[in-house]
């Protein structure tokens, strides 16, 4: 409902109450204070259909209301939000301003130990959650006005790609429900999906796979767009846009709009796709992927209303500028990396599982480069060659001979 329908509608309703006063037409002799006491009496239907009884000196009070302004007067009145609370005096307001300005970063908690100790408050007259409320009020005025903002485009394809995951339907697996998890790629300029898949986790791994997956079919672009959730906001991924030669910009805490263009995707997503949809429909989460895959199919080539032709027939306008990486650069690129400590007997742990080294590795810290699915392990040599290793296996190890150490002064075989 409109909010000014509401707001008039609860003034009928506060009318309809005081209204045989307001027009005369109670009974002769009937005192106005008589009046409310049975008006309090009887049970009213409220805009919200509920029944409810109203107490006396509410109805005189909307009574005078009406009587001093009229039926506007009758309206609940909007809040606003106010610069300076009403405990607060125009005293503590300027030290609070003061303080604001040489310190803009300073926490609420310290502003209001700084007001208790020169006195200009005590904590019975201002609580800290007052001065707390202030200070978030005068910040977020503060950011309102710096904020210019403006649509934008990028003038040609694989620029920008912005990236984000959405939470997705319950899948039934065995006796529990599991969530599941989109996660999307899609291009600036041409509102091109150019990658998608849906997961039971939102983490690193998989959004590796989507972006491998998107980089071998469409190019790599110059930009990845991201915001601050620990998949994208990590080390792994700085190494990653280094090896493929790309640059990570990461949205401002708190600005969707810096994405708006998948977040959109998303709305739409819901809108056309999963509202359609539940858990039921889909025996394991390889049927959910097809269906997803069908649906963004349709969307990259169907004609988008801000381009006048579909993103997929957008994006290969500018075929030239799709820039693709050989499938070896791609592999490498998209190993994971960690530092670990060989062990004296040549064993290092990686994620749960033991591998077995060269002995020149003994009791050193090495770089390993792993897939991961963890197919693949290297140890990254000194000149940066990649030596696959394998599993540790004791029985085999049982049977392999050793090279025997000589004593001195033992006569040779």
């Amino acid at each position: 409902m409109d909010k000014e329908k509401k707001l008039e509608k609860i003034a009928v309703f506060r009318y309809g109450i005081i209204a045989p006063l307001v027009s005369g037409t109670i009974k002769e002799h009937t005192t106005n204070s008589a009046f409310f006491r049975d008006a309090a009496q009887h049970h009213y239907v409220d805009p919200e259909g509920v029944l409810i009884k109203v107490h006396e000196h509410t109805i005189r009070r909307w009574y005078n209301r009406y009587q001093k302004g009229g039926f506007e007067e009758l309206k609940p009145k909007r809040r606003t939000v106010q610069k300076t609370p009403r405990k607060i005096s125009s005293e503590v307001h300027w030290y609070l301003e003061q303080y604001l300005e040489e310190h803009p970063k300073l926490p609420s908690t310290m502003l209001y130990q700084k007001l208790l100790e020169q006195q200009v408050v005590t904590k019975r007259d201002v609580s800290l959650s007052t001065v707390t409320r202030y200070v978030k009020g005068i910040r977020n005025q503060s950011r309102q006005a710096e904020k210019e903002m403006h649509r934008y485009e990028r003038a040609h394809i694989n620029e920008v790609w912005c990236a984000d995951s959405s939470v997705c339907i319950y899948l039934q697996e065995g006796t529990k429900k599991r969530r599941t998890y989109i996660i999307a790629f899609i291009d600036d300029a041409s509102r091109m999906i150019t990658g998608i898949d849906v997961f039971y986790e939102d983490n690193f791994i998989n959004l590796m796979s989507v972006m491998r997956k998107a980089i071998m079919c469409y190019g790599k672009p110059k930009v990845f767009n991201f915001d601050n959730g620990s998949p994208y906001r990590n080390g792994q991924m700085e190494l990653l846009a280094a090896r493929i030669g790309t640059v990570l910009h990461y949205c401002k805490p708190y600005t969707p709009t810096s994405k708006a263009k998948i977040e959109r995707f998303f709305k739409t997503l819901k809108q056309q796709w999963m509202s359609g949809i539940k858990g039921s429909d889909f025996k394991n989460l390889q049927e959910l992927r097809k269906s997803l895959q069908t649906y963004v199919k349709s969307y990259n080539t169907n004609i988008h209303r801000s381009l006048d032709t579909s993103p997929q027939n957008r994006f290969f306008q500018e075929s030239k500028l799709i820039y693709r990486l050989s499938e070896e650069k791609i592999k490498e690129a998209f190993l994971l990396e960690m530092k670990r400590k060989v062990s004296k007997d040549c064993v290092i742990h990686l994620n749960n599982k033991e591998y077995e080294v060269h002995y020149r590795y003994s009791n050193s810290y090495i770089i390993l480069r792993y897939s991961s699915d963890m197919k693949e392990v290297y140890v990254v040599d000194d000149d940066g060659t990649l030596t696959p290793i394998k599993l540790l296996d004791k029985t085999s190890n049982a049977h392999i001979k050793r090279n025997k150490v000589k004593l001195f002064g033992e006569d040779a075989e």
